[in-house]
């Protein structure tokens, strides 16, 4: 039993270094695929840290939100307030945006919790489209409504102006000195992406883990055992209201600002699509596939009619323009088809997502290792 346990010990650890490695080489190695600038690396690391997140709700305990955009904002609108009243220090922020997201979500959680299945859907949805709507127009002398929250060179800043540091023409977050954007604010990003994964490793591996993997697969049978699924629940989903909180408040740190539109459904639904485009349940499953979403985001989104006709240049005319025809709907503003298609085809052959691919993959070779040494 002890060699069990320290064999899976030894395998997690050299799991979280390759997976420290993979991210901080990022710049790297994102090069060779046209994804080596910070801004879509950040985008990466953020919308990674929101995924795993929501997996740790959706993937061990089957409870299916679509409202998690709502801390997401929460995260973003805190921590630019930070920024204006207490210091262009990233850490205060970030403190500020999970103790309020934690808050947040208790209250959230505690009454939709109150409902399992579609109705706990329904009732998520329906809190994050209130939350945006009052961030919108109900509450704009502190979300500033549609424009959004922005900083100025005037805000207060009392922290900064009690430590003596000179206000900026053009207010950025830092870190003890250090601008977090470019490179810097990507491993800021990376750094608290490592963090949450090492964290939802060990929510994986503990016996609370166990319990919300109980839950899921039979509440009522967890229930005549004599453990009450409420407080699992909800701790399971205040942990991942935070994580959504962090993800929100790092998008304020690499850019300076807040709005609704952060909180509506459609934010809700994308995490959705990565988490389950990557697999669900599974740890790295839900990075993969917001990398993957966000990858495709970037690529498609850019090919205009130009690039079209220089990819089909090669053809005759006539058939260059039924194939421009044919690809238009799917690039540029209308990247979400292709998306659209992607999760289709992944859903309908790799049910368990792109690690369910990757483990196919890799039986094969395994077989025909096999194959090979019994030869």
């Amino acid at each position: 039993m002890q060699s069990i346990v320290e064999s899976s010990r030894t395998r997690d650890t050299f799991t979280l270094l390759i997976f420290i490695a993979v991210v901080l080489t990022a710049p790297i190695w994102g090069e060779f695929i046209g994804a080596g600038y910070p801004d879509l690396l950040q985008k990466f690391a953020i919308f990674g840290l929101f995924a795993i997140g929501y997996n740790i709700l959706f993937g061990l305990t089957g409870y299916l939100s679509f409202g998690h955009a709502a801390f997401l904002g929460v995260g973003s609108y805190a921590t630019v307030w930070s920024f204006k009243l207490l210091s262009m220090n990233a850490i205060p922020a970030v403190i500020f945006a999970v103790a309020l997201s934690a808050i947040f979500a208790v209250v959230i959680g505690y009454l939709s919790l109150r409902r399992s299945g579609i109705y706990f859907s329904i009732l998520t949805l329906a809190f994050a489209q209130m939350s945006y709507n009052m961030a919108y127009s109900v509450l704009t002398p502190i979300t500033n409504g549609e424009t959004g929250l922005q900083l100025k060179s005037s805000d207060p800043r009392v922290l900064d102006a009690a430590l003596g540091v000179e206000p900026q023409a053009v207010p950025l977050a830092d870190l003890f000195g250090i601008t977090l954007n470019g490179y810097a604010g990507f491993y800021f990003c990376a750094a608290i992406l490592i963090l949450g994964f090492w964290l939802s490793m060990k929510i994986f591996r503990s016996p609370f883990g166990m319990k919300l993997v109980a839950i899921k697969s039979n509440q009522t049978r967890m229930e005549f055992t004599g453990f009450s699924p409420r407080p699992y629940l909800l701790t399971a989903f205040v942990i991942s209201g935070v994580y959504a909180g962090l993800a929100g408040s790092l998008m304020a740190i690499v850019d300076p600002l807040a709005g609704a539109e952060r909180m509506q459904w459609t934010a809700s639904g994308e995490v959705v699509l990565m988490t389950i485009l990557g697999g669900v349940g599974t740890l790295f499953g839900p990075i993969l596939g917001a990398a993957t979403i966000k990858y495709f985001e970037n690529i498609f989104s850019a090919i205009n009619n130009q690039v079209l006709e220089s990819a089909y240049s090669f053809m005759p005319e006539w058939l260059s323009d039924i194939a421009i025809l044919l690809t238009r709907p799917f690039v540029g503003e209308g990247w979400h088809l292709m998306l659209g298609v992607l999760f289709m085809a992944i859903i309908i052959f790799l049910p368990g997502g792109i690690i369910e691919g990757v483990r196919r993959i890799g039986g094969i070779f395994k077989k025909s290792k096999q194959i090979e040494e019994d030869a």
